[in-house]
């Protein structure tokens, strides 16, 4: 359980999140998916990074009973710094980061998979942000570089998802594909991504990130400041009381 990261193939590396049952991540988990893929891209063999997930889904975001027990706000501050950190990390890794992505992709999955390179996606594979239902806000900023303005703003307000097909047809999922075919499908395309010249592929990250539109680390750090502000009017507790655990309707919506 945990973080773990392999080399499977030359020049690619695997990061995989494992926080069984659902991923949904504790504090020290952003921030040792954070660690992890920033030390992957720092690797000089390294050329390509793979995010992925063992488990039912890809991630369920944070761990909404983690902050239901603490009485304070130390745990709601480390999910907004942990959770700045990992997307930080995978949009700021020195190469390429492909998502596989499997199952749900909910709340701070969004995150990651909004700020990575690519996404490859199995055929049940479903994206989205129920931030209201559990009394937050966030990651708007990352759902926008995954679907058009509008139906960011129709998801975001409804809380309901959108499919890997969905997804592919908007063009931000390159490839989607049966599930015991994700992580052979998210190899095949680091590895054509590997076989680029390791210092002309690192300038490539760097330069195309020079010009991205909107910087999504402060665009995202905006958004959380009025995660904190529901947080301290008591309407965040209010929602979260009634917030059901993902694995029912919400997964499936």
């Amino acid at each position: 359980m945990g973080v773990s990261t392999a080399s499977p193939e030359k020049g690619i590396s695997v990061v995989t999140v494992d926080f069984p049952p659902v991923n949904a991540l504790p504090v020290h988990g952003w921030y040792e998916l954070a660690d992890a893929v920033r030390a992957a891209g720092r690797d000089p063999e390294t050329r390509c990074v793979v995010l992925t997930a063992e488990g039912r889904g890809f991630n369920a975001g944070v761990d909404i009973k983690q902050m239901q027990r603490d009485r304070g706000h130390t745990a709601l501050l480390g999910a907004n710094r942990g959770c700045y950190e990992a997307f930080a990390a995978v949009y700021e890794c020195e190469v390429p980061v492909v998502a596989a992505v499997g199952g749900f992709c909910l709340g701070g999955g969004i995150g990651l998979v909004g700020n990575a390179d690519a996404i490859v996606a199995s055929d049940d594979a479903v994206f989205g942000l129920p931030e209201l239902d559990r009394g937050a806000l966030g990651a708007a900023t990352h759902l926008a570089r995954l679907v058009p303005q509008h139906l960011m703003r129709a998801l975001y307000y409804t809380s309901r998802t959108a499919t890997a097909h969905e997804l592919h047809a908007h063009g931000s999922v390159w490839k989607v594909v049966p599930r015991d075919q994700l992580r052979a499908a998210a190899l095949e395309l680091a590895g054509e991504i590997a076989r680029k010249d390791g210092t002309l592929i690192r300038l490539a990250k760097a330069a195309i990130n020079g010009i991205d539109p909107v910087d999504v680390r402060r665009s995202y750090r905006f958004e959380q400041g009025f995660t904190f502000e529901a947080n301290l009017s008591g309407v965040a507790d209010r929602v979260r009381d009634t917030f059901k655990a993902v694995g029912t309707e919400e997964a499936e919506r």
